[in-house]
């Protein structure tokens, strides 16, 4: 978070770069769960996750792309990973129509997917904000100037 603040000028704040991977992550674990309970087919998901993340990746700031997709990693960390699986194998195994190992394991894939969306979904929110910052400063000089 650190990093990417300085990398960005300032435009992306660490605090709230935390708070957004924190958010994808909890994001992509309450659609996991619910993909779990549902009974519905994983590949749905990740495949529209990952067109998704495509899409992101094409439209988000080029600085914030590395940082989004590092985060994706950073949230399958040795404390994330025990917790987020017991979870998914908790579900599975008492859901008649679940496989644990892959519904349950499953779960993992949520949780390194969605920050990686909302990383770049604030990278994107944070470039339009500057651009539409310095068009105010622009427009405000301009006025001045005459």
């Amino acid at each position: 978070a650190i990093k990417a603040e300085e990398i960005s000028e300032g435009n992306i704040k660490q605090n709230i770069l935390r708070i957004v991977v924190a958010l994808g992550v909890a994001i992509g674990i309450g659609l996991g769960s619910y993909r779990i309970v549902a009974g519905d087919p994983i590949h749905y998901y990740i495949i529209v996750g990952y067109i998704f993340v495509i899409i992101f990746t094409y439209f988000a700031p080029k600085y914030i792309v590395p940082i989004a997709y590092d985060s994706g990693g950073v949230t399958t960390s040795t404390v994330t990973v025990p917790l987020v699986a017991a979870l998914g194998l908790g579900l599975a195994e008492n859901l008649e129509w679940c496989d644990p190992l892959i519904d349950g394991f499953g779960l993992i894939a949520f949780a390194s997917l969605f920050p990686m969306l909302t990383v770049m979904g604030y990278g994107i929110h944070a470039e339009y904000y500057k651009k539409k910052k310095q068009k105010a400063e622009q427009s405000t000089f301009k006025g001045e100037a005459s």
